[in-house]
């Protein structure tokens, strides 16, 4: 760890003196691009974070969200005003945790899940669910696989072990990952008003009280690691950055973290993640314009002879920092114990700088907001993506069709989601393997605590509460081509996967990620993908509330494509959803519908990753936001059977996904295009009353694909070509990742 030679210059003229090596430590880790987003805030402010739902917004842990009444749950969030939305709040963010799990998967993308685990616990939040989004290089590099087994075991031995359900996200593949994975993790939780938590800091004489595991020396320097290149050797040279998790201390500091809420022992807290101890106290108090004296020998720890340096900055996980009245230490220190956890108070908040002691000697003493907020922004140079040319290919609709459904992007993800938990915690009512997962929000009884509330049922919609719908992901292919369209497409894309079950937007949070900024076309790429994801969010009443961003995805692989991971809550009233699988048993009194705009493109797709050749991207929805939500009104339609929206592999897998043993479709198309294109904002719909679908959706095209059948096959004519797939042959091609990896 070293300060650059800049910074070095602008602390030392704000300090009047050359800063101690703790204090250069800090400076480098809390200046870093991972935390100070110094090549990324300038652009960050294209995005529209306000609402009548938006409780907190960005700048906290995680985001807090009011929830909707059940009656007015499946109203577009535009179309509601305050009275709408309850006293139930849900909170929503993401990290990302890629250097570590390249260095480390397993323990890599592990401590990813408790660390945003921990954001959601420090504004008071009870973590329900879990979405992983996950970008590997080529399915056939061994190198690529290993990643991948390491980070889903990862993943699901974390989040299984402390009992939160990964209900849904995503995984890609692409050859612009091969050095450099990304793991991207988002967490929701409940809370409400009473019990609701920030991270600023409120009085001078309040104790900083350390909860959780022992500090130790790993995870030294994450913060910096995280903001540079991956070197060829960073698999063993730095391993010393990732830090290794303990889930069993995860779960009883979340139990814990519950019972000082309930006691109401917390005025402000903050998780130890990102330049650990250093760097979660100090912006504490930073926010409340505050600082703080910290005694760094007063912290527990588990290994002898730990220096200033290394108790500041090691990023031992399972900790948490709260501001605590010094009437309730002792309180604090009884629960502490009651969950097997250390527990040491640290120091107190102060109206002065941030001052930390070692060994009799003052190793820091600096102004907090400087520390926390005074990072430079760079101006970099930046240069526009090219624009492709049309070449499209024509090979055979068997192959075509072949190489699209076997493609690891489009194919069955059973392999990753049957490892995890995904029904703990009772409330996964839409499991994964759909276009969104759905979490029952029930209404709280008058006493219920928010993570067990007992179930009320309404009257107004003859259901039980509120149904949560998530959905998170980008698609490396759609940015690469297309940098700004492509990332409003995955804006749509994850709006169009709630609508399929019924649900509209109500936020959404995104982990930014790009390769090295100081690179104009790198720069360019990423520009493109905030603004067109800040657009598209804007066009679809989503507000983004919070994120993460991700820069120096870099190795000697190159760049990493401009990666827009999009994490998209919405409500639905109730938790019934038409699932995306045909009914047999009405096909004869059912139709198959194709709604949605098509977009005239094959760009970006994995027709022509798997065909060769190149096109321009598809034309997007106009107004997506009423696009939505006539998906939504016809998914909630008693007369509908299944819905499922139309994204990888075009319409061709959307129907091959559809098909089950006992219910098959026939269907024409025109052409390659009609059968592969990729723009999303569009759902595969059967229903036993076309006619409502039509009324339903106003200008909408609405298209009658063909049959629903009893045999379990797919029929598909493309123009003068023809092929019949059973269910069998379906669920092999799609069944490629967990065959290979059985």
């Amino acid at each position: 760890m070293s300060l650059s030679e800049p910074d070095h210059e602008l602390v030392a003229a704000e300090l009047g003196r050359e800063p101690t090596a703790a204090e250069a430590a800090l400076f480098e880790n809390l200046w870093s691009e991972h935390c100070a987003y110094r090549s990324s805030r300038p652009l960050l402010s294209a995005f529209d974070s306000e609402g009548d739902q938006v409780v907190v917004g960005p700048g906290d842990d995680a985001a807090v969200l009011a929830l909707p009444t059940p009656e007015a749950a499946d109203a577009p969030t535009g179309e509601r005003d305050a009275d709408d939305y309850g006293d139930t709040y849900v909170t929503f963010g993401i990290e990302s945790h890629n250097h570590p799990s390249y260095v480390d998967p397993f323990d890599g993308a592990a401590t990813g899940v408790g660390g945003i685990v921990r954001d959601t616990m420090s504004m008071g939040a009870y973590p329900i669910a879990l979405l992983d989004s996950l970008y590997f290089g080529d399915f056939g590099s061994e190198e690529s696989r290993y990643l991948f087994e390491g980070v889903v075991e990862g993943i699901s031995h974390y989040g299984n072990c402390i009992g939160v359900p990964t209900v849904g996200g995503s995984v890609a593949f692409h050859d612009g990952y091969e050095g450099n994975p990304l793991v991207n993790v988002a967490c929701v939780g409940v809370t409400n008003e009473d019990r609701l938590v920030t991270a600023t800091a409120e009085e001078p004489g309040n104790a900083v009280v350390l909860v959780g595991n022992a500090t130790g020396r790993d995870g030294l320097g994450g913060a910096s690691f995280a903001s540079e290149d991956l070197a060829e050797d960073a698999e063993t040279e730095d391993r010393p950055a990732v830090q290794v998790g303990d889930p069993y201390a995860e779960k009883r500091l979340i139990e814990c973290n519950e019972a000082l809420i309930d006691e109401d022992l917390v005025v402000a807290a903050r998780d130890l993640g990102a330049a650990g101890l250093g760097g979660a106290s100090s912006e504490l108090v930073a926010k409340g314009g505050l600082g703080a004296t910290i005694d760094l020998e007063a912290v527990h720890q588990r290994e002898p002879n730990m220096n200033a340096l290394e108790i500041l900055l090691a990023e031992s996980q399972e900790r948490m920092c709260y501001e605590v009245d010094p009437d309730d230490v002792d309180r604090v220190r009884d629960l502490a114990e009651r969950f097997d956890l250390g527990c040491s108070v640290i120091g107190e908040v102060t109206a002065g700088n941030y001052v930390c002691t070692f060994d009799g000697e003052t190793v820091v003493d600096v102004d907090a907001e400087f520390l926390a907020d005074g990072a430079p922004m760079n101006d970099l140079p930046s240069t526009e993506p090219a624009e492709p040319e049309r070449d499209l290919p024509e090979p055979e609709l068997e192959e075509a069709f072949e190489a699209v459904v076997s493609d690891p992007n489009a194919a069955s993800k059973r392999w990753v989601y049957r490892q995890y938990d995904h029904e703990v915690g009772t409330r996964t009512a839409m499991k994964p393997g759909d276009d969104a997962a759905v979490v029952a929000m029930r209404e709280a009884a008058p006493d219920a605590s928010p993570d067990d509330p007992e179930p009320v049922a309404d009257d107004a919609t003859g259901s039980i509460g509120v149904g949560l719908a998530l959905s998170s992901g980008a698609n490396p292919r759609w940015t690469s081509v297309a940098p700004y369209d492509g990332a409003r497409a995955v804006a749509i894309e994850n709006a169009t996967n709630l609508a399929a079950k019924g649900a509209v937007p109500l936020a959404a949070v995104d982990c930014l990620n790009g390769g090295n900024p100081e690179k104009p076309d790198v720069y360019g790429g990423f520009e493109a993908i905030v603004d067109g994801l800040a657009d598209a969010c804007a066009a679809l009443d989503a507000p983004v509330v919070g994120g993460n961003v991700s820069l120096y995805n870099d190795s000697v692989e190159g760049p990493i494509p401009p990666t827009p991971t999009l994490a998209v809550l919405g409500t639905r009233a109730g938790y019934d959803a038409p699932p995306a699988r045909l009914d047999g048993d009405a096909a004869d009194g059912s139709e198959l519908l194709l709604v949605g705009h098509a977009g005239d493109g094959l760009g970006g797709s994995a027709y022509l990753a798997a065909t060769g050749g190149s096109d321009r991207f598809p034309a997007l929805p106009e107004d997506p936001a009423a696009v939505v939500s006539s998906l939504a009104a016809v998914a909630r339609h008693e007369a509908t059977l299944a819905s499922h929206d139309v994204s990888d592999g075009g319409l061709a897998v959307a129907l091959a996904e559809l098909v089950d043993d006992d219910a098959g479709a026939d269907v024409s198309l025109p052409d390659h295009a009609a059968a592969f294109e990729e723009t999303p904002g569009r759902v595969v719909v059967q229903t036993t009353d076309p006619d409502a679908v039509a009324d339903l959706t106003g200008d909408l095209p609405v298209f009658r694909l063909g049959e629903v059948t009893t045999d379990g096959t797919l029929s598909l004519s493309v123009g003068e070509e023809s092929i019949a797939v059973d269910s069998d042959a379906v669920r092999e091609l799609r069944g490629v990742i967990e065959r290979e990896l059985a």
